[in-house]
């Protein structure tokens, strides 16, 4: 059997990055990935252009990061952001920082990051097999049953604990000998490009406890025929509110013009503990709304879709919700305006078309895709003359302007997940070291854990962290 000082699996972001680093570290190294392509989620990462950190203090990816934060105290102050960025423009990937400090590689193309990995490999001597592993190889450590040393007084020792400790890998092209293996297998997100959940199966059968993984930064799906109608339309710079719905029995708000004064109220001090979602009506207007709370706020871009919604901000705001619960999104369409000032303008542009039909006059202020939308949703009949349209009704225009409500049915599925919520439990692994407190030798690095990030560079920036923690541990010689 072929012997090494640290076997990681995974070739993919933390799995390589591990790697590198082990072997930068002085191990003898081999990585094992079943893909052809090393990588092959990163090349799709950040639409292919891949955010591979955020340029921040180590403290503040904390605060991105909304399940077990604390759990990589260690790891992110060991490896911070500005490590990143040196380390991949010190490898050949020159890098440049964007709007909310996101980082891309200079050349906007995620495999500029890929090949200064693949180059950091070759550094570092890494070898790598296109295998599969099939399953992680124990032996008895100490600990393992057997008597400890006699005492003097010659009584009858009694037994250690039983305990297993890493010994290797068994792939579906033979077994491989290493005191340490370093887990990074990734998630559920994206199977096609190898995170088959894999890792949670080999976890699992060394006696790791594994929490449900669901999709994070994901797709969400409307209750409502509303964003199907607008299939195809990206909206940019809208600020996008999420609410959380009271359960059943929590108090509701009769007709629209009490739902839209609460909805507007309550979102100008998102730390309130109320807020209202929508409740459609067949016609289309808001008709009863229930309380709820406010979540999560965000500005960008947005995608309407034939489901629902997608886009940046709605990935983000998807890494707030939890299982089984209801939510409302609120989209602002014009943030930039302030209610008085839309409603200037909404006078300005009736005034100058007060003899087209309403339909007709909404042109230099929506998109054409969202006017029979908005038309149908504010209740004003499209063949309206715009003169005739009342302070009341230019009113309600006004509030689904500035908050049009998509109620949300839930998530998309995992496999459509940019990553994955879910996974190893950290309670198990040691923060520092990112070793098992299972199975010594066994470690784990990237999106395998139960821990997972907002969008803007912080979810690889944990897979580098992560991954340099195990290495710098794995690496160190074992007696």
């Amino acid at each position: 059997m072929n012997e090494y000082d640290v076997i990681v699996i995974g070739g993919g972001a933390a799995g390589m990055f591990a790697a590198v680093q082990a072997g930068y570290a002085g191990a003898k190294v081999l990585l094992l990935e079943p893909n052809e392509r090393l990588g092959k989620k990163l090349y799709i990462t950040g639409k292919g252009r891949c955010n591979l950190t955020n340029d921040c203090p180590w403290q503040e990816v904390l605060k991105n990061v909304p399940r077990n934060p604390r759990f990589l105290y260690s790891a992110l102050s060991g490896f911070t952001p500005a490590d990143a960025i040196t380390f991949f423009e010190s490898h050949g990937c020159e890098t440049k920082t964007e709007r909310g400090n996101r980082v891309f590689p200079v050349t906007d193309k995620s495999a500029s990051v890929v090949d200064a990995l693949k180059t950091a490999l070759q550094y570092a001597g890494v070898e790598i097999l296109r295998v599969r592993a099939t399953e992680l190889l124990t032996e008895a450590a100490v600990g393992d049953g057997s008597p400890v040393p006699r005492p003097a007084g010659g009584e009858t020792p009694p037994l250690r604990e039983t305990k297993r400790r890493i010994s290797g890998v068994r792939t579906d092209r033979g077994s491989f000998a290493a005191p340490a293996v370093i887990l990074a297998t990734g998630g559920k997100s994206y199977p096609a490009t190898g995170s088959t959940g894999d890792g949670y199966r080999l976890a699992k059968a060394l006696g790791h406890s594994i929490v449900p993984p669901v999709g994070s930064l994901v797709p969400l799906v409307e209750d409502g025929p509303w964003c199907a109608k607008m299939q195809g339309l990206a909206l940019r710079n809208v600020s996008v509110r999420l609410f959380e719905s009271l359960p059943p029995g929590g108090r509701a708000v009769q007709g629209t013009a009490s739902f839209y004064s609460q909805l507007r109220s309550s979102a100008a001090e998102m730390g309130s503990s109320a807020q209202v979602s929508a409740q459609p009506t067949d016609e289309g207007t808001p008709r009863t709304a229930a309380v709820g709370k406010p979540v999560y706020e965000d500005f960008g871009e947005l995608l309407f879709t034939h489901f629902g919604l997608s886009g940046p901000v709605i990935l983000s705001a998807s890494a707030h919700m939890e299982q089984e619960r209801a939510y409302t999104i609120s989209i602002d369409l014009k943030p930039a305006l302030d209610e008085a000032t839309l409603d200037a303008r909404l006078l300005r542009d009736f005034a100058a078309q007060q003899n087209r039909s309403f339909e007709n006059a909404l042109a230099g202020l929506y998109p054409k895709t969202m006017i029979p939308v908005m038309v149908e949703r504010s209740g004003i009949p499209g063949d309206t003359k715009v003169h005739s349209v009342t302070k009341e009704q230019r009113r309600r225009l006004l509030e689904l302007t500035k908050h049009f409500p998509v109620k949300i049915a839930g998530l998309r599925p995992v496999e459509e997940a940019i990553i994955t919520s879910g996974g190893v439990s950290v309670k198990e692994i040691d923060p520092k070291t990112m070793e098992s407190r299972l199975v010594p030798g066994l470690y784990f690095a990237g999106e395998v854990l139960d821990v997972d990030a907002y969008t803007g560079g912080f979810n690889l920036q944990i897979a580098w962290s992560t991954a340099y923690a195990a290495a710098q541990a794995a690496a160190v010689p074992r007696l």
